[in-house]
């Protein structure tokens, strides 16, 4: 389906029946990385898997930024009446879902946050250094996204009261204390580290997903 919000237009998928769940994909992909755990899901949420523009059906524009992305979700709820949204983001959608929460936060019942990160800096050495030689190489926009964005600052993520679940990695992208941070600074959340997984295997592998997203969103 396609909404048109926020000057551009929004593809999603819906599926199941009850309080609505919102899911985020990551950079470069788009919303049928979360099939497998839509078919999980779908008997307990009303299922709405959105491609962020700029990835998959949704329209090209050349705005490549966290923040317009996150009023593109903020304007998607709104559009489709749904008031208060549960929010499941993973990587650059965990980064829209926290700055959407920061924003925005009344329209959030609770948000998942799988693989998240603040700033450039929280990239490990080698994922920075590899990120950096694709985008030399390609000058593809969503890795200088990558490289350019976000810019969360604790100070401001102390003042999101949305629930969360982080989850990461043992060996993610990202360095282990942006995981500990973000938990310490968020008033209500909670960390579970994916062990013997990478930054998106347990994306790949939902079933041990399922049963946390039903203990937190339930």
């Amino acid at each position: 389906m396609l909404v048109n919000i926020n000057g551009t237009t929004i593809f999603y998928r819906t599926a199941g029946t009850g309080s609505p769940l919102i899911l985020l994909h990551g950079n470069g992909e788009d919303h049928h990385i979360f099939d497998k755990i839509i078919e999980k899901l779908e008997g307990d949420f009303s299922i709405y898997a959105i491609d962020s523009r700029n990835h998959g059906q949704s329209m090209k524009t050349g705005d490549y930024s966290y923040e317009t992305m996150s009023e593109d979700i903020y304007a998607f709820i709104q559009a489709l009446k749904l008031e208060k949204v549960n929010v499941v983001g993973f990587s650059d959608g965990a980064i829209v879902s926290l700055i959407l929460a920061m924003n925005h936060g009344e329209s959030i019942e609770k948000m998942a946050l799988l693989g998240v990160n603040l700033k450039p800096e929280d990239f490990t050495e080698k994922s920075y250094q590899f990120i950096m030689d694709t985008y030399k190489e390609t000058s593809d926009p969503l890795f200088r996204l990558m490289l350019e964005q976000p810019n969360i600052e604790l100070k401001d993520v102390e003042k999101v009261k949305t629930p969360s679940l982080i989850i990461a990695a043992d060996n993610d992208i990202f360095k282990p204390e942006t995981f500990v941070k973000l938990t310490e600074a968020l008033p209500n959340a909670e960390l579970k580290i994916m062990k013997n997984h990478e930054h998106d295997s347990y994306i790949v592998d939902q079933d041990i997903l399922y049963a946390d997203f039903i203990h937190f969103f339930k």
